[in-house]
């Protein structure tokens, strides 16, 4: 019976990596042709160049073969020696693998921190155990492209700022602590969308993201009209200091959650109809008189209800300030949540990741090739509206004031 759960564990793990199509083509043809190098010189004893005494072999060229994966046909050159031995185990050990999810499951496996199923999954998968020198190996190669990519410059304008944080598990010394992934992501003045920041922090602090936005900034962040975020002390802290003469929207979705959260569930239903109507309403000024007037309504048996609907709905209504073309897409942060769901979903594989930096490397591999997507697929706003938009002097973000000013 017991052997039966594992196989139907192990399956279910095999397809979650075979299944998954979208990872980065270069990235998995640059591993795969350094793994081969890698095979060569373990096979000759020597690297390419080298003069030594204990070589096994010579080289003899390269020999063309492609492979073909999720991501389509990687061309390869498959080293060769002249006796004509070499053999590499390339194509059988990974051509259903990811390279940034197996360096995560082969890190908790060599750290010794792993369970018996996640051994079984990676010696399976990749048919070998790996050495320490091994991972370190192809994880900086990986690194290098991840840090690259992370710290290119912004060269555009982002007009829309969505910032959202996900949570992951991952070691730390001898315990298992809760990790934030902060991710960024801007919609430029052509109306496409961009990741432009991923970071694991340790939670929702003003100093990390202080430090994201100003990195950002210096990076050549310009041109922000508009942050979308939820209400978190740290992160509003850090958009109010960075950001000053931007507007900022308190996500649509996080409000409605925040305000069903202060009812019995019974209750839940209705309140959410009634949120509905304020978030439905034809103009800013008709949204506000019926959230007052649900304020009145719920004032009595709730009073937390009756604050978030006279003061705190405010920051949530300043989308209605922009063209109404825009306002569905800006109001919330929808976008990365679609991201979140798929980070989620991918990293579920490995559960507890060894490290945070194993962490940072898997998501930065899904965010890079996911930025690649939405840069090179249709626009995700039209951005015309927003040419003659003047921004409201007396809403903007004002840094002399301990709270973020969105409607007066």
């Amino acid at each position: 019976m017991d052997n039966n759960n594992n196989n139907a564990k192990r399956q279910m793990f095999q397809e979650a990596i075979i299944n998954e199509k979208d990872f980065l083509k270069k990235v998995i043809e640059d591993f795969c042709q350094n793994l081969l190098e890698e095979e060569m010189e373990a096979h000759i004893g020597a690297k390419k160049y080298e003069r030594t005494g204990d070589r096994q072999g010579r080289r003899n060229g390269y020999k063309p073969r492609m492979l073909k994966t999720r991501v389509g046909t990687l061309n390869l050159l498959i080293p060769q020696d002249r006796e004509g031995n070499f053999s590499t185990k390339l194509f059988d050990r990974y051509q259903r693998s990811e390279k940034a999810l197996v360096l995560a499951l082969m890190e908790m496996y060599i750290k010794g921190i792993s369970t018996q199923k996640v051994k079984d999954i990676t010696e399976e998968l990749c048919s070998t155990s790996f050495s320490s020198s091994t991972v370190s190996n192809l994880s900086s190669k990986l690194d290098s492209q991840i840090k690259a990519w992370k710290a290119r410059p912004l060269k555009e304008e982002y007009p829309i700022l969505i910032v959202d944080t996900t949570y992951i598990k991952a070691r730390i010394e001898n315990s298992i602590l809760s990790q934030g992934v902060a991710l960024v992501a801007g919609i430029n003045a052509k109306g496409s969308r961009e990741i432009l920041a991923v970071e694991v922090i340790n939670s929702e602090t003003f100093e990390g993201y202080d430090r994201i936005f100003k990195d950002l900034k210096a990076r050549g962040l310009k041109g922000v009209v508009l942050i979308t975020s939820d209400a978190d002390k740290g992160l509003t802290g850090a958009v109010e200091k960075n950001f000053t003469g931007s507007l900022w929207q308190r996500c649509v979705y996080h409000f409605k959650k925040n305000v069903l959260d202060l009812v019995p569930r019974k209750k839940r239903a209705e309140l959410a109809a009634d949120l509905k109507s304020i978030f439905s309403a034809s103009s800013k000024k008709e949204a506000i008189r019926i959230a007052k007037m649900l304020s009145e309504k719920y004032a009595k048996n709730y009073p937390k209800v009756e604050e978030m609907l006279t003061v705190d709905i405010l920051d949530s209504l300043t989308y209605m300030d922009f063209p109404e073309g825009l306002r569905r897409r800006i109001r919330t942060t929808n976008l990365i949540e679609r991201l979140n769901s798929e980070i989620k979903r991918r990293t579920k594989v490995v559960r507890i990741f060894p490290n945070p930096e194993s962490a940072d490397r898997l998501i930065s591999a899904i965010c890079m090739e996911k930025n690649e997507e939405w840069i090179t697929g249709n626009k995700y706003l039209n951005m015309e509206p927003l040419k003659d938009f003047k921004l409201p002097k007396d809403k903007r973000l004002d840094k002399n004031k301990d709270t973020l000013v969105s409607i007066k």
